[in-house]
């Protein structure tokens, strides 16, 4: 409050110096005292208007324009040829965001008073906001021309040319503003991005090699320099400054990055090695610019022997930024390429202890956790990736995947159907989660449900091996909608015709139709795979041969599935008595 109080002060100085005038006859003393009526007059209008001005101004000083607008108006109406009201009115209608009508004041303030250079800098600013370019430039050019070394002026200017399109314009005001200045970072670089925008490389190198000369131990020019020619696919040229930078500074981190990143690009792994491990060596140096260049360095490795250096590296990153998450996920992308799961997962880890906020890293996590088969850890991961993603449907999904293997089916289907609720950017996991809902109801035996999600999810994807699978063998082990369950189990053997689960699937399909010797058939062909016979499918075996007469070898079937595991609760039973009972 008490900076607006001061600036409304000052304003007020401002406008008793510039603005209302003090007619001339107010200030003689003892002369043409035949006029005193006229004096007075004039003294009392003064008054009026010192007093109107005032009041207006205490209300721009409360932030109150549309308040003081009125005052000022009556102001401009007491006294329509001074040029102060006018300025004021148009003050207090660029407070109130009402433009056109602010320039039509502001003009009318200048045309009454030209030489005024308040009323001039209003004008050609407004001119400016209302995109009036031309308009601006006049007034801009006027009151440089009268004050060459005024510097705000030149900028201005020049600004209102950028503004316009006018480059040429702009760049020979800055070349005029140089003379009074002298060579400036700031005005090269606004050079040198005219001349780009012109498509005139060669002169924004000159300038860059201008502000060189003139202070011809700053590196940061070399380096910018080098940069420019980089970004231009001038290569070759850049190498001459960057190495002119080194040898003044031999510790500038950039020079040796974009020496690196050269090397790169022209694919000589070694000397991009080499200028890599200098600027990994520099504590001093931030996270960003090695990060950058290590990118597109991984990139170009080919061999095991140019990851084996990489993977130096990057450790080597990892462990100078320890709370840098970017340099742990680069550390855990190179290796998941190296198929070295377990340790890609603890620097992702590691990256979302530094940061929760990476969708895309609690991703890779949680992809890591199902391809280890660590059911525990998936759990505890999208648990914490839910803690930050509530609405991401992917997390609920992984949370869910994980209650239904360890058979926590209620707390599975909570977690499903809440991802089924947000899936709605990724359609095609849809099938999927049903599914996985179809296996949850099933395991707390409520059919309906787990053959509604099943019909879902085939709807979704007919195809679905897992479904095919699941849910005909749900239904022969409930023997209902038989039919159904052969067409399905029918269709999956044709599609994997080698898979022992889904032959030994369409086998017990067909034991429960009675259709026992084509049973027999696709329980044989099962077990020639002898690794992938589990228990299961030989214990089948051994139910199939029982209905065909086979007892003597049916108990040696059971049996030899007793010794194998993964067999029914039945099985005892059935070795005891040498006969079959079915559940």
């Amino acid at each position: 409050m008490r900076t607006e109080y001061i600036k409304w002060i000052l304003f007020f100085c401002v406008f008793a110096n510039l603005g209302i005038s003090q007619p001339a006859n107010a200030q003689r003393r003892g002369k043409d005292r035949d006029k005193e009526p006229q004096k007075a007059e004039n003294t009392d209008f003064r008054l009026i208007e010192e007093s109107l001005a005032a009041e207006g101004m205490k209300f721009m000083m409360k932030d109150e324009p549309d308040r003081a607008l009125p005052v000022f108006e009556k102001l401009v109406q007491a006294n329509g040829n001074d040029a102060a009201g006018h300025y004021l009115m148009a003050t207090a209608l660029v407070k109130m965001e009402k433009f056109d009508e602010a320039i039509t004041a502001s003009k009318k303030a200048y045309d009454l008073n030209k030489e005024n250079i308040y009323y001039a800098q209003q004008l050609a600013e407004l001119y400016a906001k209302r995109r009036k370019y031309s308009e601006a430039a006049g007034i801009y050019e006027t009151l440089l021309s009268k004050n060459p070394s005024n510097i705000q002026y030149g900028i201005e200017l020049a600004a209102i040319y950028v503004f316009n399109d006018q480059f040429d314009k702009a760049i020979d005001t800055y070349n005029i503003l140089e003379k009074t200045l002298g060579i400036t970072e700031e005005i090269t670089r606004q050079k040198q991005q005219l001349y780009l925008r012109q498509n005139n490389l060669e002169k924004a190198l000159a300038e860059g090699k201008k502000l060189i000369a003139s202070e011809p131990a700053e590196v940061s020019y070399r380096v910018e320099l080098a940069e420019m020619l980089i970004a231009n696919d001038r290569i070759v040229e850049a190498v001459a400054p960057l190495e002119e930078a080194l040898k003044i500074n031999p510790d500038e981190a950039q020079a040796h990055v974009l020496l690196a990143d050269i090397y790169r690009r022209n694919g000589d792994v070694q000397k991009c090695n080499q200028e890599l491990k200098l600027v990994f060596a520099n504590p001093n140096l931030d996270a960003d610019p090695k990060i950058r260049v290590l990118s597109g360095y991984l990139k170009m490795l080919k061999t095991p022997a140019e990851l084996g250096e990489a993977v130096t590296l990057i450790k080597q990153l990892s462990e100078t930024h320890p709370n840098e998450p970017r340099a742990h996920v680069i550390y855990g992308d190179l290796l998941a390429r190296q198929d070295k799961k377990a340790e890609a997962r603890e620097m992702y880890l590691k990256a979302a202890y530094a940061d929760a906020s990476d969708f895309a890293v609690w991703g890779a996590i949680l992809q890591l956790d199902g391809d280890l088969n660590q059911v525990d850890s998936m759990l505890v991961h999208s648990e914490k990736a839910l803690e930050v993603f509530p609405n991401q449907g992917m997390f609920w999904y992984s949370n869910g995947t994980a209650h239904l293997i360890k058979k926590q089916y209620k707390e599975a289907i909570s977690s499903l159907e809440e991802s089924l609720r947000l899936i709605s950017d990724k359609p095609e996991m849809i099938p999927y989660i049903n599914a996985q809902l179809g296996d949850a109801y099933n395991g707390l035996g409520e059919h309906a449900k787990s053959d509604a999600a099943y019909e879902l999810a085939l709807k979704g994807n007919p195809d679905d091996d897992h479904v095919l699978n699941n849910y005909s063998y749900f239904l022969s082990l409930r023997r209902e909608k038989l039919d159904l369950a052969l067409k399905m189990s029918e269709k999956l053997v044709q599609q994997h015709q080698n898979n022992p689960t889904y032959l030994d699937t369409h086998a017990w399909v067909l034991y429960i139709r009675k259709e026992y010797k084509k049973a027999k058939e696709f329980l044989e062909k099962a077990m020639l795979d002898s690794n992938s016979v589990s228990g299961t499918i030989v214990e089948h075996y051994g139910d199939v041969l029982f209905k065909l007469g086979e007892r003597d070898n049916a108990v040696a079937q059971w049996k030899k599935a007793k010794r194998m595991g993964e067999t029914t609760e039945l099985l005892d039973k059935k070795i005891a008595t040498g006969a079959l009972h079915e559940q």
